[in-house]
């Protein structure tokens, strides 16, 4: 999402958030007057699993990485969160402790939503709700859609897919997160990723280029893959 760039402005930053597009300059400007901006250095924590929720986290510039831990100490990333996305808000219908781990990839600018009251605008305006609704929908779907492919899949078929997303139709991936994050995503190990991206360069399905980079030589393949 093209975002225009002025950490200072809360307004420029919620304007930039698909559940408020459809605001006027003057309800997004009561939004504005519940939030902050804040900066958040690559490696800080924004909120850690067991803290109390209640906040709204608009992402304006910037990456952050949302994962779990489990009992082995062994971590799940959920999803990465990019500027015009937002974290926090199961936390804002529920009065449980936030359940997941939200880290810094890269310097990033935010607003902070305060959790009251922007509930109290979502009673005030129905837009808001219904577009938290569908976002949280969409949300869902690619949660379910990733269970499915970790329990009925293959290593290879998830691969496939993920690499056919990630191109969006281009010639090439430029990987926004470590392989071995992308590998937790996928759900299974760095050197499984590792060693089917080798194997799919010897097959003359992709060419990978630094750690980056991958090319993409054989869409159709790669779909035949996926699909199999």
């Amino acid at each position: 999402m093209n975002c225009r760039h002025d950490e200072n402005n809360q307004s420029d930053c919620i304007h930039c958030v698909p559940i408020f597009s459809n605001l006027t300059h003057e309800e997004m400007l009561e939004v504005a007057n519940i939030t902050t901006a804040k900066t958040y250095d690559k490696g800080d924590m924004v909120y850690m699993e067991g803290d109390k929720g209640g906040t709204l986290f608009v992402l304006h510039t910037g990456r952050v990485k949302i994962s779990r831990i489990n009992a082995s100490g062994k971590e799940q990333v959920i999803r990465v969160v990019g500027p015009g996305e937002f974290m926090g808000e199961l936390s804002l219908f529920s009065s449980l402790p936030l359940t997941d781990n939200a880290q810094v990839l890269e310097k990033c600018t935010m607003c902070v939503v305060e959790g009251s009251k922007l509930k109290e605008l979502m009673a005030k305006y129905a837009s808001i709700t219904f577009k938290f609704m569908d976002e949280l929908s969409k949300r869902l779907e690619k949660a379910e859609t990733l269970i499915e492919a970790i329990n009925l899949s293959s290593v290879e078929q998830r691969l496939a897919q993920a690499l056919i997303s990630m191109a969006e139709g281009k010639k090439e991936v430029v990987l926004n997160i470590t392989k071995g994050d992308l590998a937790s995503q996928l759900g299974m190990s760095q050197e499984t990723l590792s060693r089917k991206l080798t194997a799919f360069q010897d097959e003359g399905l992709i060419k990978l280029k630094g750690h980056k980079k991958i090319l993409i030589l054989d869409s159709k393949a790669l779909e035949e893959i996926s699909e199999s």
